[in-house]
């Protein structure tokens, strides 16, 4: 393997609920972050049938962000602070946990019971330590106003954080970069160097990075400080990202990350005892996994 590249990550299959299959990138069991980003769900693409739909139920979140950006489909947002919002292709919905916040993502109604394609990534970006506990919120960025640029022929989007000399809208807590990147078939695009820790996704294509091939759902992390260049064999789709490293270890168990397990006992008994502000017109909500649900320490590396 060149010495540009640190790690390859591959995901492993699972299912949300009814059959919901996702490839879950991150945490794997060699590397629990790249920079802050500490979890990644890679959706589709896939055709769901007239009698299936997206319901994940209420449930609660502390300690992180939570990021989701669509290719395809559509995705109704609720949340217990009152905001209900459909995430369309393109647009970025990011939710500040902080210390505690309950949603729930399901097929928009106007969407049920007709076939629809769905494709996306939801990532989870760790906050920093000072801002693990501040107040719960939400933000909606439109398509449009993400910036767009062009670079040595590569269509370039920058979801969030800073790239390439362009800055996202989107609120962000942490020093983070993200990316979604089409290259066509003979073009080169050179990773940002501003970064400590930094990655790369294929959805799509043929990439190589100094003749080393970088394969369809894998993420391949790069040696920090390295020029990474990413050359596309055939018209390709890649999303980067990365950033600072984690501030201090965190403890990741279910949907909850935290600087401390006592934290987490806390979140877990307010759940429990159902102390959280609820999805307001959506009664189900997603029970407490049982307590032997293995606790994952992420190491700040």
């Amino acid at each position: 393997m060149t010495t540009l590249v640190r790690e390859r990550l591959k995901g492993r299959s699972h299912d949300l609920g009814d059959g919901f299959m996702i490839r879950r990138v991150l945490p794997s069991s060699s590397r629990h972050a790249i920079g802050p980003f500490i979890f990644m769900d890679h959706f589709g693409p896939l055709q769901l049938p007239p009698t299936q739909a997206l319901d994940v139920r209420p449930h609660p979140h502390i300690g992180l962000a939570t990021v989701t950006y669509l290719w395809e489909g559509r995705i109704e947002h609720k949340d217990a602070l009152g905001n209900t919002q459909i995430i369309e292709p393109g647009a970025v919905n990011w939710m500040t946990a902080g210390r505690g916040i309950v949603h729930s993502e399901r097929t928009p109604a106007e969407n049920r019971g007709h076939a629809q394609a769905l494709h996306g990534l939801q990532l989870w970006v760790a906050l920093p330590l000072e801002h693990e506990r501040c107040a719960p919120s939400f933000e909606h960025t439109d398509a449009a106003a993400l910036p767009e640029l062009s670079i040595d022929g590569a269509s370039v989007r920058v979801i969030a954080g800073n790239a390439y000399g362009a800055r996202s809208p989107v609120s962000t807590l942490s020093t983070l970069f993200y990316v979604d990147a089409h290259v066509p078939q003979g073009k080169t695009l050179c990773m940002p160097d501003e970064h400590v820790q930094r990655a790369a996704y294929l959805l799509k294509g043929d990439m190589h990075i100094d003749g080393e091939p970088l394969q369809v759902g894998e993420l391949m992390v790069f040696e920090p400080g390295a020029t990474i260049a990413l050359s596309a064999s055939a018209d390709s789709h890649v999303v980067l990202l990365g950033g600072a490293p984690l501030d201090a270890p965190r403890y990741l168990w279910w949907n909850y990350v935290a600087s401390s397990e006592v934290l987490l006992e806390e979140a877990r008994q307010a759940w429990r005892e159902q102390h959280y502000a609820m999805v307001e017109g959506d009664p189900e909500f997603i029970p407490l996994p049982d307590d032997d649900q293995q606790t994952l320490r992420l190491e700040a590396r």
